[in-house]
Order: C-alpha cells, then structure tokens, then sequence
C-alpha cells in the first residue's frame, strides 16, 4: 500500500461548507499533522477561525490541531494557549513528547502566576480554570504512578500547602515529611511561605503514630517558636517514660546545637521550677537544687527540668566536648617548634602568626604546653602582638566555663594596677572566647570592664570579648554600652564597638541598630570605625534573607566603597547557605564591575558563604575568577573555595588552588594556604593524597628565607588549621542537622577580616566543631560501650606524627654492621662456647639473640609490612568518646547484642542519648580526665622547718 505524500487534499476539506467534511479533515489532520506539519502550517489560519467560531460543533478538536502544528513550529506559548482549549481531547496521561512539552510549559506557568498571586495577592493576577485543570490533572497521574516527590516538588514552587499535604498522606508519610523539610529548607527562597510549609509539616509530624520529636523541635528553630519548643519538651517529661526522657534530653542537645541563645534563654524561660540562672550561680547552687526537690516532692520532674536546663544552658555539651578534646588530644609540638626556630621572633607578623597556629592546633583541650616550652620567646611579645598572645589563651582554653576568670586571673585588669593595656585588653577579648556563645557568667564582669576604663586598648579588648560571649543575644543594655564607645570616636575602640553591636544584635534585623550605625558611617572620619560599622551592620541580618534586600542596595549604592563592603557581606550573611540564585548574580556583577578591589575580593568572597550547602558547585563557579588579572579578585577566589569546601577534601578545589599556591602576589598565595588547610582538615593520605604534599609545601615556605612575610603568614596559619583542636575538630558551617551553624559562619566572616587587623584571626575557633560520638546514659553520665566503625582503620586514622630531626639515622648508618661481619662473630662466640667458657657463653648469649634478632629484623622486614597490609581489619571497633570523621558516620553501627544504642534513629553523630537494655546491671562509667576546678590549684610546697638565721653581727 503506497503511504500518504500529501495532506493538501485533506486540508482542501477545509473549505468545504458542510461541517462533516470540516470534522473529517480536522480529524484526519490530527494524525498526520507530525508528519506534515510543515504543510498544514500554511493552514492554520483556517484552523484557527473554526476554533474562533462559537457555533462550529468540534472546537476543541480544531485547537488541538492548531496547538500540535504551533508545537511543531516552536511556538511554545501558542501552543499551550490551543491546547488548554482543547479541553478534555488533551490528554494529560499519554507519554508523547508533545504532551510532555505542553505539561511542563504549563506547570511553569501555572508557578509564575501562582508564585506573583502570593506575591502580590492585591495585583489582580488571575489563573485560567482550564490551565488549574491539566494542573489538577498532572497531580493525579502524579498519585497514580506514585511519583508523590514530582507533585510536591511542584507544590512547593506553586505555593499549594493542599497538594504537599495529600500527597504525603497518600504516599510514605514519614519518609515524604523528611523530604518535604529538605527541600523546604533548601528550595524555597520565601520566607513566609517557608514558615507556612513548616507550621504544616509540625502539623502532620504529629499526627503520625510515632512522631518524629526531633524533626519538629527543628521546625520549631526554623519557625523562632521558643514557646512551642519548651512545651514539646514539658509533655516529654511528663510522659514519664525513660524513653521520652531521653528523647526530651537529645532535642534539647539539639537545640544547644541548633538554635540562638536568644532562643534558648526564652525555651527556659518557659520550662517549670523557675528561670534558669547564670552559669556561675548555676554551679554554686546545684546542691541547694538536689534539696530543694527534695523538701518538695510533689514534682518529682524537677531534677530532670533542671537537667535540661542545664544541656540548654550549653553547659552540658561545652563540658562533654572540653573532656573529648582533652582526651584525644593528638597536637604535634614538633610542627610547632620547627616553625617557631624557623622564623625571626622579632618580627611581629612571624610572631602573631606561630601564636595564632598554636592557639589553634590547642583549640578547646586546654594545653598550654608549647607557651610553658617557651616562656621566653612569649615574653618577645609587644603590643598588639602581645594583645593576640594573650587572647590566644581563649582559644585554647575555649570551653573551659567554669574557669575562665581563675586561668585569666593574672593578666585581667586589677584596680590601681597596670602591667601592660595590650596583655589586660587581650585577657578581656580571651574571656569572652572562652564564653563565646555561652555568656551568661561573664557578660557583667566584662560590661564592667568596658564601662571603668578610660584606655581605648582595653576597651577594644572588653568589646571584643561582649562581641564574643554575648553574640545573638539582642541585649538592649549591652548595645548601649558599646554605642557610647563608639560614640567617643576613638579609631581603636571604635572598630572593636561596630563589631561587638552587631554581633550582640545577630540577626535580630533592628532597625534603630541599623539607622544608628549607618548614620555614625557617614559622619565619622576613622577608617577603622567604618570597617567595624560595616561588618556589624551586616551581622545584623544575618539570615534574614529578603528583609535585607533594601538595606544591601542602599549600601551597594553608597558612595563609600567600605559601606558597599559591608553591602556585599549582607548579602552574605542574609542568604548564608541558600545558595541564592538572585544573590549569587548579584555578587558575581559586583566581582567584575565595582571600581574598589576591597569590594570586589568580598563579592568574591562571600560566593563561600552562599554556597557552602553545595561545595560542588563552587569550583565551577570561580574557576574564572581565579584567572582574573586582578589579585584581589584571586584571593577572593582561594577563600571562597576554602569557606564552602571545608573539611571536603574536595580535590576540584584543591586542583584550582594548587597552581594559587605559585601565584606571583604574595596575598595570594596566602590566600590559597590557608584555604588548603580549611579544605584537608582532618583529612590523611589514604582519604586525600594531596595531605602530606601540602603539609611539606608549608614547610618549604616556612624555612625559605627570600618569601615574603604575608605567603609566611598563610603557611603558618594553614599549619594551624590543618591540625586544628589537637586533631579532632573540622570546620563546618552546617550543623549535623543540616541547620546552619550561625557560630560557625559569624566566626569564619569576622576571621576573613584579619585582612585588616590581625587580632580577629581567633574568631576562626567559633567555627571548629568537635567530630566525636560521645553517648550518655539518662543521668548524663558517660557509660562504657563499643561500637563498629565498618571501614578499615587507616581510611580515618590520625595522620602520622613529625620525626624529629634525621640525626639519630645518621648515627644508626655509621653504627651498620655487615652481615658477613655478624656471621662471623656468631661462629667465634659458638667456638668459644664449644670450649666450655662459662662467662664467655653467659655474656655472648644475650649477644648472639641481639644480632639474631637484627639479622631477622633486617631479612624479614618486607614481608612483615606486607603481612600488615594484608591483616588490616576491614572494619574497627571503637570505644565511647572516640574521634568518628563526619565522613565515618555512615559506616557506624551498633551490635545487635549492644547493651546500649541510640535514641536517634538514622545515621547519628555528637552527643547522643543511649537507651539502656539492660538497665538491671551495674553501669560501667568513664571518670572525666579534663582538668576541673578543684584541680587547677598545684599542691603548695611544705612549709620549712623552723631555722634560725645566721645574722652577721
């Protein structure tokens, strides 16, 4: 049978007059208009006036014809307008790819209408019921073919909390929920929708017949609902069950982890038995505590609210990881001492540096060995150099609450007393490192310090130290307090004010906070002021998101190219990990256009902050960038890379940054060390191959007398992070939740500003996080257990300690003896033996087995290394408190015969609640190791025995 080579016969029918020949070509059309659409394109015309004609009987029919023939044509828009007037002939359910075209034209339109309704509800935007039909009809196929995610994923865009609601209902409802919140958080850019998908998904968590408490403590974070929160945690409680109490005690770990302590503060608030105390008073009064619960038996939940209380107040997870990195300790003194002879002390920068590497391989485990070591190269300190070496007491003892005020006795300001502005100043910034985020015992002391010095080196030491210890708190007396410094217009206590306001005001979004520092900005004369104003004014959005777009384009519109810095860390810290697209173009203009280099390397810069949820991204994104003829711009581009990629060991960004490494600007290259050292922390050979390359390449730069001092900086400082915490922190800016770590980030923002004044390097601290698994049982103790870490030890081993210096080898080379020589010694002794020399043979015995043992030793030492690498366990058992690598935890798992397993369900890292199995049995508990109050004091030596003086007469 010869097939059709023609429709124009067909489309003659067309002209006809009688309406049965039109239908009878309109169908016929309808089957070969994808074989000769070109043809019945000249047609459409007549088409078009059938479908327009109210009394032709197949309208529907005709617009469908017409919307495949605009199809063909590429014609998108005209497309879907005939195909909506097709009705019911369009079939949603078939697979062609016409109807698959149409539908996703559709859903886009339907979400740019549904997204301007809810936009704007008042501008009249009206939806065609024909195009919510196919919509509607979408959907259902959706249900039919049990694709639930595509119809949420589409709900979310299109704003309809009704669909996202049937379809989990209809679908898995608990894995839909963890889904639905994932993509909330991440997708969705609106933050008034967001929060409506929230108060739904709090809805529909409870409704399941084992809710998920912890997912919904975290929407009640997202949401900023304190009061939902506390009363989550008050009906746990009175659950009465063990297990609900464990589970009350992990969200409130959670939250610790999670939330403000704004947020935190209100949650006690409204907990039972009173408002929670000040951290110092809390430790005196605990036993008055114990009797108080004990004269009133009536709430017998008053022990274990003060429990929470106690984990809320940050106290808990502060003690438990201080005893971790105390514990784990794996700092190598050697690094430290190679790098502090291989520079000249005098030099200041040299000087600051090997203190800020120090203060950050001892990050949180209290050691302070390497300065004991070196009391003298300490006391080479002066000034500001001396400002960081005291402030580096902070870090190091980062944590340490319940002495902070005690260790930093001798250098805090004493009345009538002063030994050096610099040394006070930095034990008042330490202070507050040691309480960073946690300040409720020392807020006081440190307002009175700001508020009885008249010096501007102590005041910017008190600032810094409110800034740390009060940051997110919203506290209206403290703001003051730092607004009357600022007010006094001294550059140095000025910076450190703007700074501290805006960090005591996270993210709080005040606008008498935002006017006051903007209008002191444009009346100021200081440099140093205007920095610190511009920083401070960012963190005050910080996470704001689209509340901060008015502010950011009045500041990028500022004539004051420092203000328009301030404008792009707004940007920054407003859209921190959502990866923005609006923002990111944004910042990416601002990179190539401003006519400022300072404001071009921030936009670079913060593309680290915005994307750090999706580090893969991020080489691509400036791989340009790192080209640029522009330093400032490159620089910005290693930093950017370091932000979002650390802890990934993400060889795309080491593969950018190793040729950085070589760049010809000193700045650079420093740029590019430290961000080496953020992207391999915690990371060894056997993850990255790249780690002992780089750890010899900061060598080589610390000991190459002709590099420049900034390149010198950056090695030390990248040999400080890379071994951060004595080994067993990481750098990350996500919580394990997968909230964003608000300390983490204001700490690595305020750190990338030692740009400009080197004393804010040890904010970096506030983003090291602790990667331990770390179980209690219901008392909060620590109890003995084991766990399995299924992948083989050297995957996640520390990495090897420096040798000392390659002398001793030496020695053993000229000491070698021949084996011929060996050989023949062993046949003397063995004569000898023969002749019965009984001393002789005592003697040579020890002898012969010492050369024996070393002619074994020297013929056998292959094999045994192969045997090694043949024995390695494929999996490992590890103890409570053990180092586990945010990239280890999905090989843990728990015995099925395990006395104890978690209360959290999935993969689970941090401080985890452990349900006891066998409760009947006597626990095994771990003693704490990490110094504690009543041990700081060394023994006193004895008194002498009574003597008499030897006057001279």
């Amino acid at each position: 049978m010869v097939g059709i080579t023609s429709a124009g016969g067909i489309i003659a029918l067309l002209d006809e007059s009688e309406e049965e020949l039109k239908i009878y070509a309109l169908q016929k059309l309808n089957t070969l208009v994808d074989q000769f659409w070109a043809e019945i394109a000249d047609a459409v015309s007549k088409i078009e006036i059938l479908y327009e004609d109210e009394g032709f009987s197949e309208r529907p029919l005709s617009a469908l014809v017409a919307s495949k023939v605009y199809y063909h044509l590429g014609e998108f828009d005209d497309s879907l307008t005939f195909a909506l007037g097709a009705g019911d002939l369009f079939d949603a359910s078939s697979k062609s790819e016409y109807v698959e075209t149409i539908i996703s034209k559709c859903i886009d339109r339907y979400i740019s209408l549904r997204f301007e309704q809810y936009e704007n509800p008042s501008g009249g935007t009206e939806i065609d019921p024909r195009l919510e039909d196919v919509v509607e009809r979408m959907f259902r196929r959706c249900y039919d073919d049990g694709e639930y995610k595509q119809a949420i994923g589409i709900a979310l865009e299109a704003r309809r909390l009704d669909v996202i609601e049937q379809a989990i209902s209809k679908g898995n409802s608990s894995e839909l929920l963890s889904y639905v919140l994932e993509a909330g958080m991440t997708l969705v850019h609106n933050l008034d929708f967001r929060n409506k998908v929230l108060q739904l998904l709090v809805k529909l968590y409870q409704n399941l017949s084992e809710p998920d408490y912890t997912s919904i403590s975290q929407c009640f974070v997202h949401l900023n609902d304190p009061i939902s929160a506390a009363k989550l945690l008050q009906d746990l409680v009175t659950k009465g069950d063990d297990v609900y109490l464990l589970i009350a005690y992990q969200i409130a770990f959670d939250l610790e982890d999670n939330a403000t302590q704004e947020f935190l503060q209100n949650v006690v608030r409204q907990l039972p038995a009173g408002a929670v105390s000040t951290t110092a008073e809390k430790q005196d009064l605990q036993p008055m505590e114990t009797d108080e619960a004990e004269e009133q038996p009536q709430n017998p939940n008053n022990e274990k609210y003060g429990k929470i209380r106690s984990i809320l107040s940050g106290e808990e997870s502060i003690r438990l990881h201080l005893e971790f990195l105390y514990r784990n300790n794996h700092t190598d003194l050697l690094i430290l001492k190679n790098t502090k002879n291989a520079l000249e002390s005098r030099n200041s920068v040299y000087h600051s540096a090997v203190t800020f590497a120090n203060a950050f391989m001892h990050a949180g485990t209290t050691s302070d060995e390497f300065l004991r070591q070196n009391l003298e190269w300490l006391s080479r300190a002066t000034n500001w150099s001396k400002f960081s070496a005291t402030a580096a007491l902070g870090v190091i003892h980062k944590g340490h609450l319940s002495q902070g005020l005690s260790l930093l006795a001798p250098y805090l300001p004493q009345d009538g007393v002063s030994v050096s502005s610099y040394s006070e100043g930095g034990s008042l910034f330490a202070l507050g490192l040691i309480h960073a985020n946690h300040g409720d015992g020392v807020l006081d002391y440190l307002r009175n310090a700001l508020k009885n010095t008249p010096t501007e080196v102590l005041q910017h030491g008190a600032c810094l130290g409110l800034a740390a210890a009060g940051m997110a708190t919203g506290n209206d007396g403290i703001y003051e307090e730092l607004r009357n410094v600022l007010f006094s217009d001294s550059a140095v206590a000025g910076e450190a004010a703007g700074l501290a306001m805006g960090l005591v005001m996270l993210g709080t979004a005040s606008d008498r906070a935002i006017k006051d520092m903007i209008q002191y900005a444009h009346e100021t004369q200081h440099e140093k002021i205007i920095r610190g104003l511009a920083i401070g004014i960012s963190l005050i959005m910080y996470g704001r998101e689209e509340e901060a777009d008015a502010l950011v384009e009045q500041l990028i519109r500022d004539k004051d190219p420092i203000l328009r810095y301030g404008g792009i860390y707004t940007v920054a810290l407003a859209y921190c990990g959502t990866g923005n697209n609006k923002a990111i173009r944004r910042l990416l203009h601002v990179a190539v256009s401003d006519v400022n280099d300072d404001v071009r390397r921030a936009a670079v810069t913060a593309l680290g902050f915005l994307l750090f949820r999706t580090p893969k991204q991020v080489p691509r994104i400036v791989q340009l960038l790192s080209e640029s003829y522009n330093p400032n711009v490159r620089y910005g581009a290693t930093l950017a890379l370091g932000i979002s990629c650390a802890g990934t060991g993400l060889s795309e960004a080491i593969d950018l940054l190793e040729p950085m490494t070589k760049d010809p600007v000193d700045y650079v290259r420093q740029g590019a060390f430290i961000s080496l050292a953020m992207i391999l922390i915690q990371q060894n050979d056997t993850t990255n191959p790249k780690v002992s390359a780089t750890r010899k390449l900061y060598e080589k730069i610390i000991a190459d007398k002709h590099e420049d001092a900034m390149a010198k900086f950056g090695a030390v400082l990248g040999q400080g992070i890379i071994d951060a915490g004595g080994r067993n922190v990481t750098i990350s800016l996500q919580s394990r939740s997968g909230h964003s770590n608000m300390p983490a980030i204001v700490g690595m923002a305020v750190f990338t500003q030692f740009w400009y004044w080197f004393p804010l390097t040890h904010f970096l601290s506030l983003s090291f996080t602790p990667t331990a698994i770390i179980g209690l049982n219901k008392d909060l103790k620590i109890p003995k257990f084991e766990f399995i870490s299924n992948a083989k030890h050297s995957l996640f081993a520390y990495p090897a300690t420096t040798k000392p210096p390659t002398t001793n080898v030496v020695e053993k080379v000229a000491t070698a003896v021949l084996s011929t020589t060996a050989k023949a010694k062993a046949r003397a002794k063995k004569s000898e033996k023969e002749k019965g020399n009984e001393n002789a043979d005592a003697m040579d015995t020890d002898e012969r087995k010492d050369d024996i043992k070393k002619e074994e030793e020297k013929e056998e030492p292959k094999d045994d290394k192969k045997g090694k690498k043949k024995k390695e366990d494929a999996f490992e058992v590890l103890e409570n408190m053990a180092r586990v690598l945010p990239t280890q935890l999905q090989y843990i798992s728990f015995k099925e015969e395990s006395r104890y397993v978690p209360v959290k369900k999935g993969i689970v890292g941090g401080i985890l609640m452990m349900i006891d199995k066998r409760p009947e049995e006597r626990e095994e508990l771990i003693s704490p190791s990490a110094p504690v109050a009543n041990e700081t004091n060394e023994e006193e030596a004895a008194p002498p025995e009574p003597f008499e003086y030897p006057f001279d007469d």
